[in-house]
């Protein structure tokens, strides 16, 4: 009875602390920053769009977070029996819009026929990228959709080749470029086989609000509310010390921050702050 019991309480506790979660969430891979750590030769080059990362694991579109994507079945119905990863993109600076689209739990039907499933991989922890891409190419020229696309890889001799494609990009409007290793298979977790090239750029705003912090900035600036001179407002909530936070830039100041691009209201994406402005 007593060894029953410990079996008991061992199989409750193995539920209790292995949540549903960790099945769900997908093994794909993250970038880090290009900083020409190999040669560009060594790199399959393809734009990196503003979208939504979406896996497809031969049966459903799940978020890299794990959670399930409410697409209509007429999306997903060519996609094949086999895991893809991509981004849902609705044309440039339309990235809230596919956000707040995915979030639903009973699909927009027109609001979806918007949207593009841009293919960048054809994940396999045995096969280079380079095999990859012709695979997951071939595989989409075939199904019967047109909002399926593989996304075009582009091979690059030297840095000036690269650095012409990546201003073309950002001339269109785009976030910027992906390198992928050619040679490398693919690995779960942040990785320097795949890279992310994208500007950043410095504006100032001013200060015009505190606002409290929650959780660990409890009792501290928890963000700023800052004005740009084009009269756009936001909160501007990292890049901040913990000094910084308890004694933070004073309301009416002027603040640097680093941003990625601009939304299509016009507000900083990923912004960080950087420095007050000192007076001239």
């Amino acid at each position: 009875m007593k060894l029953h019991i410990i079996w008991l309480i061992a199989f409750l506790f193995t539920v209790v602390t292995s949540p549903l979660s960790a099945k769900q969430v997908p093994h794909i891979q993250l970038a880090k920053v290009y900083t020409q750590q190999q040669p560009v030769s060594h790199y399959l080059v393809s734009e990196k769009y503003d979208g939504v990362r979406a896996i497809w694991d031969g049966q459903q579109l799940i978020t890299r977070g794990g959670h399930l994507i409410h697409a209509p079945h007429w999306f997903t119905a060519a996609l094949p029996n086999r895991w893809l990863d991509g981004e849902l993109w609705a044309g440039y600076n339309n990235f809230a819009f596919v956000s707040s689209l995915i979030r639903r739990k009973v699909p927009n039907h027109e609001n979806w026929q918007q949207v593009e499933y841009l293919v960048f991989d054809a994940p396999d922890t045995a096969v280079p990228f380079e095999v990859r891409y012709q695979r997951y190419k071939k595989l989409i020229s075939h199904l019967p959709s047109m909002h399926i696309k593989a996304v075009t890889q582009h091979s690059f001799e030297s840095k000036s080749e690269l650095d012409s494609f990546y201003q073309q990009v950002l001339a269109r409007g785009g976030e910027g470029v992906m390198l992928h290793d050619k040679y490398a298979e693919h690995q779960h977790g942040r990785t320097a086989h795949l890279l992310k090239y994208k500007p950043k750029f410095d504006a100032e705003a001013v200060v015009i609000a505190h606002l409290p912090g929650k959780g660990k900035f409890k009792g501290m600036m928890g963000a700023l509310k800052v004005r740009m001179a084009s009269g756009v407002m936001f909160n501007l909530g990292t890049g901040f010390s913990d000094q910084e936070r308890h004694s933070p830039p004073p309301i009416g100041s002027t603040v640097t921050f680093q941003y990625q691009g601009k939304t299509k209201y016009g507000k900083p994406r990923f912004a960080s702050f950087l420095r007050v402005r000192e007076p001239l």
